[in-house]
C-alpha cells in the first residue's frame, strides 16, 4: 500500500536511523512563503493557516521532524530548565529551523538535518520548542556545530520571529523564550519528543496503519 499511497510526513516518515544526532526533516514553508503553511494532521497535506502578519517572514526553512510529538517529557525538561511550573506539550511535532546556503523554493519536502541548538519557547503556558539545525552537507553551514557558532545576528532573528509573527503592532507578546541552548540540550528534546511520539502513538501501531512494514 506504501508504493500507491503518499506516506504521512508526520506519521509515515521516519525520524532518521541516526536521529537525535541527524534527523529528517519535513519543511512546511520557505523564506519566500508569503502565507503561513503547515500539515493537517489527518490527511497529510499542507494547507494554509493564515497569511504571514505585515512584513513578519521566516527566516530559515521551518517545518518539523517527524514521529516527534511535544508532551510529557518535553513539558518536563521545559519546566526543569526554565522553572516555570503547571507546563505541557503543545500537542504537536517538534518544530526545527534549518539553515541552507542554497535557495529552496518550496517546502513539502523532507531533508537531511544536524541539530545544533534550539529555543526554550513557552506560547501561553505550553511547551514549544525550536530546533535549530544546518541541512547535512551545506558547503558554508555545515561547519556550525553548535548554536555558540552561529552570529548572534542569526539567532536575533530567528528570536524576533518567533516572538512576533502571531502579533498585531502594539499587541503584548503572547510567547516568551526563556532560553538558547546549545546542541547538547537539542539532542534531549529531540530524544524526549521522540518518547512522547513513541507513548502516545507507538511505532508499531503506526507502521500497521500504514502497511509500512
Amino acid at each position: 500500500m506504501n508504493t500507491i499511497y503518499k506516506a504521512h510526513p508526520w506519521h509515515g516518515v521516519r525520524t532518521g536511523s541516526k536521529a537525535p544526532e541527524i534527523v529528517h526533516a519535513f519543511i512546511e514553508m520557505v523564506p519566500t512563503d508569503t502565507v503561513k503553511y503547515e500539515i493537517d494532521k489527518v490527511s497529510g497535506y499542507l494547507k494554509i493557516d493564515r497569511p504571514q502578519k505585515f512584513s513578519n517572514t521566516v527566516p530559515t526553512l521551518y517545518g518539523f521532524i517527524p514521529q516527534t510529538y511535544c508532551a510529557e517529557q518535553v513539558a518536563e525538561y521545559s519546566a526543569l530548565k526554565s522553572g516555570k511550573t503547571g507546563l505541557k506539550g503543545d500537542g504537536d511535532p517538534l518544530d526545527i529551523c534549518v539553515l541552507s546556503e542554497r535557495a529552496i523554493m518550496h517546502g513539502d519536502i523532507i531533508l537531511p538535518a544536524v541539530p545544533v541548538g534550539g529555543f526554550r519557547m513557552i506560547d501561553k503556558g505550553e511547551a514549544d520548542d525550536k530546533i535549530i539545525a544546518v541541512m547535512k552537507g551545506d558547503e558554508f553551514y555545515r561547519q556550525w556545530r553548535d548554536v555558540s557558532d552561529c552570529p548572534q545576528s542569526y539567532i536575533d532573528r530567528l528570536r524576533h520571529y518567533f516572538l512576533t509573527y502571531k502579533n498585531l503592532p502594539g499587541e503584548e507578546v503572547a510567547c516568551e523564550i526563556t532560553h538558547v541552548y546549545g546542541r547538547e540540550e537539542a539532542m534531549e528534546v529531540i530524544t524526549r519528543a521522540m518518547a512522547d511520539y513513541q507513548t502516545h502513538f507507538g511505532c508499531e501501531a503506526t507502521d500497521q496503519m500504514l502497511n509500512l512494514k
